[in-house]
């Protein structure tokens, strides 16, 4: 199984089908390592963090005393899995540091890529 999807992903066959659209990892680039023993293994190529400036702001969200990530996206982005949109638009590693500090003020943008009027 796994050489028949390591062969579709060489090909490119795949390449944005893995993840659906609304995943942090949609577009990226698979690669395939071949062990010793001849297993293929097909991993990810790493991701890097966009810069914040690529984000359109919308709003900003402060952050009050045990507020979650996830509650706090799925108010805004109406979706509480898209907490890693939140995360990119601050410049995130962990999502769990956007809510430790009471106060913070969180932006709230548009996925990356797509330009806001300039009243958004």
């Amino acid at each position: 199984m796994i050489d028949q999807l390591a062969e579709i992903l060489q090909t490119g066959g795949l390449k944005n089908t893995l993840f659906p659209p609304t995943s942090r990892y949609h577009g990226v680039e698979t690669k395939i390592l071949e062990k010793a023993d001849g297993q293929k293994v097909v991993y990810l190529k790493r991701r890097f963090v966009p810069q914040p400036e690529r984000f359109d702001l919308l709003q900003e969200h402060v952050v009050t005393e045990n507020e979650r990530l996830d509650n706090i996206t799925a108010h805004y982005l109406s979706d509480p899995e898209q907490f890693w949109q939140i995360c990119d638009a601050n410049r995130a590693m962990r999502p769990g540091e956007l809510t430790e500090i009471i106060g913070r003020r969180l932006r709230i943008t548009l996925p990356e890529g797509i330009a806001g009027g300039t009243n958004a």
